[in-house]
């Protein structure tokens, strides 16, 4: 049957919608690919590493400046505070995008103010009265250096007409030289993404027949970060195929439901620990043994533990997804085996119920980060911590008071309403670095109030105010203390995440130990690869067979996974913007991540941005020529 004309001119009026719409996109990732290649050149001119971070006021001019930008003194007020110690590579490309580079209709603007007879000159003298007198205030030596230019100078005046094209074309030629520099440069390509330069690999290996793992062979509770949470971006132009993946999903929980109420014969143990951010947005926490007796059916939960909080402050770690991940002990510690992790989800908690061995298993609570991070926000003052009373004597203040009591609880791992030495040393080691030995325990047991060798809370609040009168109320070491327990000046927890972990057997007491504080490592990296791998949607990227993108939902929480079957390192170009209701723990709609060959990375964690609300989790990846 013969098309009408019509159907043939609205097939017409599609394909050509579709090369437009497609031929749109392919403009929009150039462009964005040529700015994040333009930013690292810069950023690489001045500092050494992406991974290396803007220390001062004066670097950030310069290399704003190395971006073709001609910051004013309000401009660099407006991003380097009071606040401000230091900005990262993802702050400068945030700067970059805001401040616009000048463009000469808005030079020629400028001096058409000053010149209001439309000459197109300005007399040197009213350009030294301008300069030098007028915002950022210029030196004669500086509007010397202008006017002795040849170019556009003559007769006491300034062509500045002239002088704007030669602006242009100087901040064109030092943009462009960057980034020659850095295609040229074989040390710098290799810091392009920022993950290349000091170690060997940010993939976890992939398993392979001979006896050749690529894995350090240091220790577990000392080996290198597994997946980097350095932000990367697309160094090409060239842009691959793309695979999506669309997730939807409602605001209802999970509907299977885990009930340890149902296990009361069972035997139970339990312990709280806490996720502590890092200045670096590291997360560490504590890292638990577990032994037991016999082999029995095991439910494991964690969930963010509910410390009570003075009236009117929030809770902000209570919306900080947990889990943990089970790993049997060998022979060695080094070699840890996955046996599984907490997947299932009743509300906050999330669980595990199955059957398990007698003998050792390590316990590695995990984060996505998502909600876990450094706050944009800054806090006003400063909150009073102690105050001397009637009698002039040295107290603690009701707030301070409050906030120690809570981190009593937090730091009393086997919630005995007690501090044993080495639940203090936990303590110690995350406030100071260093351990409390036996010696200096039986010195605080003379000094503060104890029960059977073991510190109580109102010895622990006493132990505080010493500290403070001996510095004869200076705060300065308790705001050191407070501030590494993850509180901000306002006496609130916004940069840590206190748990609880409940075990419960059915045919032995099971025991549970926590061994150390510390980085989750490759270990965890290993564990959270593995698991999505054995239980994810994998999807192979389009035109690229060795590359495939694993993808699993478990209650709230998404973790994608890319595994490069092939021999050499490649890039994947990450795109959310199609995900509705969203937040990831890279904090980046659009990234890019270079995946070592034969390894596999966790590319992102997502999570919804509003619980009530419905969310969508539409990611496109493509791989970069």
């Amino acid at each position: 049957m013969a098309s009408s004309p019509r159907n043939n001119a609205s097939l017409s009026v599609q394909k050509g919608t579709h090369v437009e719409n497609s031929q749109g996109k392919k403009l929009q990732y150039t462009e964005e690919a040529n700015f994040y290649m333009n930013c690292r050149a810069a950023y690489l001119t001045v500092l050494k590493s992406s991974l290396e971070n803007i220390k001062s006021r004066e670097q950030l001019s310069l290399v704003l400046q190395q971006a073709g930008r001609n910051p004013s003194q309000k401009t660099i007020n407006k991003y380097w505070t009071s606040q401000t110690t230091a900005l990262n590579f993802d702050d400068f490309c945030a700067i970059l995008k805001q401040e616009k580079p000048v463009t000469k209709t808005e030079l020629l603007e400028a001096f058409g103010k000053i010149d209001t007879d439309k000459t197109g000159y300005i007399l040197h003298d009213e350009l030294y009265k301008i300069l030098t007198t007028r915002g950022d205030k210029m030196t004669w030596d500086e509007v010397n250096a202008i006017t002795k230019q040849a170019d556009f100078n003559c007769s006491g005046k300034l062509d500045y007409s002239k002088f704007c094209e030669l602006y242009l074309t100087t901040r064109e030629q030092s943009c462009r030289t960057a980034r020659e520099r850095l295609e040229v440069d074989s040390r710098l390509r290799q810091q392009q993404f920022g993950n290349q330069a000091e170690t060997s690999s940010e993939g976890i290996p992939l398993p392979v027949p001979k006896p050749s793992p690529r894995i350090s062979k240091k220790t577990d509770h000392k080996l290198p970060k597994g997946d980097s949470r350095a932000p990367s971006r697309p160094s090409s132009a060239q842009s691959g195929k793309a695979s999506t993946v669309s997730v939807g999903s409602s605001s209802n929980r999970s509907t299977k439901l885990i009930e340890p109420d149902t296990m009361k014969e069972w035997q139970w143990a339990q312990s709280k620990g806490c996720f502590y951010l890092e200045e670096d947005s590291e997360i560490i926490s504590h890292k638990y043994r577990v032994h037991f007796p016999q082999r029995s059916s095991v439910c494991v939960t964690i969930k963010p533990l509910n410390v009570p909080q003075v009236e009117g402050r929030s809770c902000h770690w209570l919306s900080v997804d947990t889990a943990l991940f089970i790993l049997k002990e060998n022979e060695t510690q080094e070699n840890l085996q996955l046996v599984s992790f907490t997947e299932v989800q009743n509300k906050e908690m999330f669980g595990w119920k199955g059957e398990l061995g007698s003998g050792n298993y390590w316990l590695l609570p995990f984060t996505t980060g998502c909600r876990l991070r450094k706050g944009k926000t800054q806090v006003t003052g400063e909150a009073k911590l102690v105050y001397r009373d009637e009698d002039g004597e040295l107290a603690l203040t009701k707030g301070f008071r409050a906030a120690l009591l809570d981190i009593f609880e937090t730091i009393d791992l086997d919630g005995n309403g007690l501090l044993s030495l080495e639940e203090y040393n936990f303590f110690e080691l995350r406030t100071s670095g260093e351990k409390c030995d036996e010696e200096a325990w039986a010195v605080c047991k003379e000094n503060f109030e104890m029960k059977k060798n073991e510190l109580t809370r109102q010895g622990f609040l006493d132990l505080n105010l010493m500290e403070a009168t001996d510095r004869e109320g200076d705060p300065s070491d308790l705001w050191v203390t407070l501030l590494s327990l993850g509180y901000n000046k306002a006496l609130e927890m916004t940069e840590a995440c206190p748990f609880v972990i409940d075990i419960y057997a059915e045919r032995c007491k099971p025991r549970i130990k926590a061994m150390y504080l510390e980085a989750g490592g490759s270990q965890l990296s290993r564990a959270v690869c593995r698991a999505v791998v054995n239980k994810g949607e994998p999807k192979v990227l389009d035109g690229s067979e060795n590359i495939v993108v694993h993808t699993y939902k478990s209650g709230r929480r998404i973790t994608s996974v890319i595994e490069n079957k092939s021999e050499s390192k490649v890039i994947i170009h990450v795109n959310n913007e199609q995900s509705k209701n969203c937040l990831n723990n890279r904090g980046l709609t659009v990234f890019a991540v270079e995946v070592a060959p034969k390894s596999m990375m966790v590319c992102q964690h997502v999570v919804p941005l509003n619980e009530q609300e419905e969310w969508i989790y539409n990611c496109v990846h493509s791989l970069v020529h």
